[in-house]
């Protein structure tokens, strides 16, 4: 609340001093206003307080800070303004306003980034620690002892391992068994226990989670399915019966959906009329490489598995194996041009018209023909999530360099992550990435 004050008054100088030269001019700065900040400022407070921004956990990234900072302080402004502009309480500079929400951002991020790099020195000189005792000696145990000791800045000290010794290597400290749970639970020395089980060990959950109880030790458990839950699974529950969600993203939600749908409609929009242009000069240039229409019309399988009409600017010759297979680096059905706008992705351009319809969306994974999502629902795990949302002309995998010929089961990890991962900001940091860079392919040019 301090730092958000201390904005205000910052953005005052820097507009109306700084920047006009008139340090007479610094009415922006009085009892009233200040009360306003003050008041502002427990706004925000609350803000944060509703998306969980405090809630005293260790394992939050600091882009997870930076994005909630950045979406409460975005939210709480507009707020602001419409109160000041709806009541009319006092006359604001624009100006301040704008310079007041940039300072604030950067401020609180930071403060959090500074606390970072000091609770880093702490934690690596054996201070602020949490405790942790690990029950459990297969492979999640071992899997997550692995973890924390790559991310020692969250300050996790292994005690060691309460289950079968003979899994544990000469490195790992075993405690004792699970008889002697109740005796090793009971030292006060421990901050939380994690329950890491082998599913031919869940028999004994009945007796660890009333043994932590007991004690009062807080206690988390890895799961046995750690491997396919995703990152925010939702748990629902109907009487007695709690469901795990272990496929439910952010875009389920209707206004995430109505905002990307949004976004997608209006810059789809305003590209189509930007570009106008050059899709006419790329389709005289089409027009002109070799007999056939100017669009090549593609079927592809998209939003929940319904087919669409993918929209590209025709590269090759008119041939019979368009929608059964890919091109190679030396296809001899590529026109010169094809090549060069293949090599460039402009031959992509037209999929603004089925971003517009909605059967595509900006950013997404890349919808793939029905051959071979037939072919690879069988082969690869997890193939058809990608279908939970919608199909883009850009996407994770493609700006991170799995795009054409590479890896399938790269390409849906990191699909998988994008749909897990979601959120406004990402979105528009692959289309920067994809602008600025991402468009050139590996793909060879024909001679």
């Amino acid at each position: 609340m301090m730092l958000v004050i201390l904005s205000y008054m910052l953005a005052s100088w820097i507009r109306l001093d700084f920047f006009e030269g008139d340090s007479k001019n610094m009415a922006g700065i009085s009892t009233k206003t200040i009360l306003l900040a003050i008041a502002y400022s427990l706004v925000l407070f609350l803000l944060l307080s509703i998306f969980g921004f405090y809630n005293t956990t260790r394992t939050r990234k600091l882009t997870w800070k930076a994005r909630t900072i950045f979406l409460c302080v975005t939210i709480s402004t507009l707020i602001a303004t419409t109160v000041f502009f709806v009541f009319r309480l006092i006359d604001f500079s624009r100006g301040v306003i704008l310079v007041f929400y940039l300072v604030t951002i950067i401020l609180l991020t930071g403060k959090y980034a500074f606390m970072r790099l000091v609770l880093r020195r702490f934690r690596g000189n054996g201070y602020n620690l949490k405790h942790v005792v690990v029950i459990g000696t297969g492979k999640l145990a071992k899997q997550y002892r692995d973890d924390i000791a790559k991310e020692s800045e969250l300050g996790f000290h292994l005690i060691g391992f309460v289950g079968n010794q003979n899994l544990l290597g000469e490195e790992d400290k075993w405690l004792g068994s699970f008889k002697e749970l109740d005796s090793i639970l009971s030292s006060p020395d421990i901050s939380e226990v994690i329950i890491a089980l082998e599913p031919e060990e869940y028999s004994g959950v009945w007796q660890i989670i009333p043994a932590c109880e007991k004690n009062g030790v807080k206690y988390s458990v890895i799961p046995f399915y750690n491997d396919i839950i995703p990152a925010n699974p939702v748990i629902e529950t109907i009487g007695h019966s709690k469901l795990i969600n272990m496929r439910t993203n952010r875009l389920e939600n209707m206004g995430w959906a109505i905002l990307k749908r949004g976004f997608d409609f209006v810059s789809s929009f305003i590209g189509i009329i930007l570009l106008s242009p050059l899709l006419i000069i790329i389709a005289i240039g089409v027009k002109l490489s070799s007999p056939g229409p100017i669009l090549f019309r593609q079927k592809r399988v998209g939003y929940m598995r319904k087919d669409f009409q993918m929209l590209k600017f025709r590269s090759m010759k008119q041939n019979d194996e368009a929608n059964i297979s890919w091109t190679t680096d030396d296809d001899p059905r590529r026109t010169r041009i094809g090549s060069f706008l293949r090599k460039t992705s402009l031959d992509e351009l037209p999929q603004l018209i089925n971003v517009l319809k909605g059967d595509m969306s900006l950013v997404g994974p890349r919808p793939e023909l029905p051959h071979f999502v037939e072919q690879f629902k069988e082969t690869i795990p997890y193939y058809m999530v990608k279908h939970q949302v919608k199909p883009g002309m850009t996407g994770w995998a493609q700006v991170n360099g799995y795009r054409g010929d590479t890896s399938i089961e790269k390409r849906i990890e990191l699909d998988l992550w994008y749909i897990d991962n979601w959120s406004p900001l990402l979105d528009i940091r692959i289309l920067a990435k994809t602008v600025f860079g991402g468009m050139l392919n590996h793909e060879k040019m024909k001679t």
